[in-house]
């Protein structure tokens, strides 16, 4: 029986190893690359649970809301008011702001409109504002015929209906809520809906 030379395999073996070795590389810089870019990559809030100190697993935290250690820029992103005049979020500078992107054909995002309207009617004022940032295509008509459907008495419209701010402020999808400081930075990030006047979010 011939034999064959374990020469040339011992070669390949060796390219494929280094080959794998260089991809798994790149791929880790990349991975971590992007995540640098992704505004909602931050340290997770989560409640206390009294499993922690039986040594099981702790559940999942429902409120899912990413608080960053350090601020994170904000584009600044332009809108409109219910009367038409062009706002950037440089407006409400100096105010903690609660952005909220939402749509009036979204389903959780009609939901969490009441609770939100509650927040701005306990917490509203010079020190604090809710921005809730309609994306819908159809206008101001659709926004105000929605918040008369759910109820909401004291949020202003506001309007982006190019979906531009999303598309800066790299939103997944709707609802998703950007709190921001004083000084313009995100400080924290929800994706999904929140029961905003609960005591947990308060």
């Amino acid at each position: 029986m011939m034999r064959l030379s374990t020469q040339p395999i011992r070669s390949r073996r060796l390219l494929i190893v280094a080959s794998a070795t260089a991809t798994a590389v790149l791929l880790l810089g990349l991975g971590l690359e992007c995540g640098s870019r992704i505004p909602d990559v931050g340290k997770a809030v989560r409640e206390p649970s009294s499993t922690e100190d039986s040594g099981s697993a702790a559940p999942t935290n429902p409120l899912a809301l990413s608080v960053f250690e350090q601020p994170h820029p904000v584009p600044e992103i332009r809108f409109q008011d219910d009367q038409g005049r062009d706002l950037t979020l440089a407006n409400f500078r100096g105010r903690v702001v609660l952005l909220n992107l939402w749509a009036t054909w979204c389903a959780p995002c009609r939901d969490e409109m009441p609770t939100l309207d509650r927040l701005q009617s306990r917490l509203g004022g010079k020190d604090f504002q809710v921005i809730a940032l309609s994306i819908d295509r159809k206008g101001i008509e659709a926004v105000k015929d929605c918040y008369r459907e759910v109820g909401v008495e004291k949020l202003a419209i506001y309007l982006d209906p190019s979906g531009k701010g999303t598309r800066d402020l790299a939103v997944p999808g709707v609802p998703t809520t950007l709190l921001i400081n004083r000084e313009g930075g995100e400080i924290a990030r929800k994706l999904g809906e929140a029961q905003w006047n609960s005591p947990e979010l308060m």
